[in-house]
């Protein structure tokens, strides 16, 4: 995709419609667990919690409600949040935003089975993303200006830092626009920074965390295009950036004076709109939502992006949204209301085993493994 009207057309089929060395541990097959997925549905949001069987198949189990509502982005088709970090899993205690009431759920993990302990303001309008370090957490709100509001975690709940929340001075309503709505938050692996990236206002901004949790007053914007979406860290500690305009990966390092610098050039998986990027077993793959298609990345020691496999993962309706336990890929299918399993085999190959229903899925977003 070379240009603005190659881009916006790409992206417009979306309304239409990672870490090699050293990936992070990643849960076991063998002894089963659980995948829960946000529905996301503007009457009532809810979790569907799936038992994860020891091949890695999915047998659903039941829909708990969050108490809030989901919500869904002006012109977005297959991905209604377009975002990544929607639905976080941190020391067992799952959290959900809840765009269509401002809100954040918390809920209590036993298992494959939750229990709702909380339901709080985000802090801001339409939240979309949701990041954690520790006991701190920080959502995006990607609402008008668009802002990001800190919270502590202790008694398994959620508690709001006072003086906390930074806007990020963007010129959208709420809902927003999906495409220029910020699209995740995240903390650097030492916790000393935290990142949002917006799309098409072509940014990356980085904020310095202070001791007290709370951020700079205003990020540094670095310029990042065309449209940074989702990224994560490689064992480096370099982010591992995807850009939807060119459907690209790149490697960057995140600098003490919240600049960044780019270690490898960026590298095209040849689909159209890579959005999301998950780490499993020294790989990274990465959905494209236009393409309907699943892309292999890895990233080499000196942090060199290589394209494994363009189309390592065929027809899934409007992919979006992944994760992955042991050997086994899950994929959101934002157009069919689905969840297609893959099992990783050898060099990363994808073989599908399942295509799981996702109960009142038509506006799913966000999915983690247990």
């Amino acid at each position: 995709m070379k240009g603005p009207i190659r881009l916006l057309v790409v992206l417009a089929a979306m309304a239409a419609t990672a870490l090699a060395a050293a990936a992070p541990v990643q849960a076991s097959d063998s002894g089963g667990g659980a995948v829960f997925v946000q529905t996301n549905d503007p009457s009532g949001n809810s979790i569907d919690a799936y038992h994860r069987n020891g091949d890695g198949t999915l047998t659903f189990l039941q829909s708990y409600p969050t108490g809030g509502l989901g919500g869904r982005e002006l012109g977005a088709g297959s991905d209604p949040i377009a975002t990544q970090g929607s639905l976080r899993l941190d020391d067992g205690l799952l959290l959900a935003v809840n765009p269509g009431s401002n809100t954040v759920s918390a809920f209590a993990v036993n298992g494959d089975q939750l229990a709702l302990s909380q339901v709080v303001d985000s802090g801001g309008l339409f939240p979309a993303s949701i990041a954690t370090h520790g006991d701190l957490v920080y959502v995006l709100n990607a609402g008008g200006q668009g802002s990001v509001s800190g919270f502590r975690l202790a008694g398994g709940k959620l508690h709001p830092i006072e003086g906390s929340t930074r806007s990020l001075g963007l010129p959208n309503g709420s809902p927003p626009f999906f495409l220029a709505s910020p699209a995740q938050v995240g903390f650097t692996p030492d916790g000393e920074h935290l990142i949002v990236t917006t799309k098409t206002n072509n940014t990356v901004d980085v904020f310095s965390v202070n001791p007290s949790g709370r951020l700079s007053a205003a990020p540094t914007k670095n310029a990042a295009a065309p449209v940074p979406f989702a990224w994560v860290f490689d064992s480096a500690g370099r982010i591992v950036l995807d850009f939807a305009g060119t459907s690209s990966l790149q490697t960057l390092t995140v600098n003490e004076d919240n600049t960044i610098t780019p270690v490898s050039a960026p590298v095209s998986d040849t689909q159209a709109a890579l959005c999301w990027i998950t780490p499993a077993g020294g790989y990274l793959y990465t959905p494209n939502t236009a393409s309907g298609n699943v892309s292999q990345f890895q990233v080499l020691a000196d942090g060199t992006v290589v394209l494994v496999n363009p189309i390592a993962a065929s027809s899934i309706p409007g992919a979006t949204d992944s994760a992955a336990g042991g050997q086994t890929l899950y994929v959101q299918s934002g157009l069919s209301s689905t969840v297609h399993v893959f099992r990783i085999g050898a060099g990363g190959a994808l073989t599908p085993i399942q295509v799981a229903a996702v109960p009142d899925g038509g506006s799913q977003e966000g999915i983690v493994v247990t």
